[in-house]
C-alpha cells in the first residue's frame, strides 16, 4: 500500500516537472516519473532499513521532501550531461566531415 502512495505522488511529480523546470527537448516525458519512482522507492527502503516505522510520520516526512528533491537534481543533472555529449558528438562530426 505504501509503494502505491509513492507512485501515485512520483505521478504527480511528473506532471508537475515541465511547469517547475526549464523545458527541455532532450529528455523523455517518463524521465521524471521514472527517476521519482526510484528515488521514492530507495529512501523508503533506507528509511525501512535504518528503523522507521510506516505508522510515524518521519518516514513519510521524508520520503515526500525527499522524491522532489532528488526529482529536481537527477532531471538537471541528466539534461546537463545529454547537452555535453551531444554537443561533444557535434563536434566529432564536424571534424570528421573536414577531413
Amino acid at each position: 500500500m505504501e509503494l502505491l502512495v509513492i507512485a501515485i505522488y512520483a505521478g504527480i511529480l511528473a506532471l508537475v516537472t515541465p511547469f517547475v523546470l526549464p523545458p527541455s527537448g532532450r529528455l523523455g516525458k517518463l524521465v521524471p516519473l521514472g527517476v521519482s519512482v526510484v528515488a521514492g522507492s530507495a529512501l523508503w527502503l533506507i528509511l525501512t532499513w535504518f528503523g522507521f516505522r510506516y505508522e510515524e510520520a518521519w518516514i513519510w516526512f521524508i520520503v515526500m521532501l525527499g522524491m522532489p528533491a532528488a526529482t529536481f537534481f537527477a532531471i538537471r543533472y541528466l539534461d546537463s550531461k545529454r547537452e555535453s555529449e551531444e554537443n561533444a558528438e557535434l563536434e566529432r562530426i564536424r571534424l570528421s566531415g573536414k577531413a
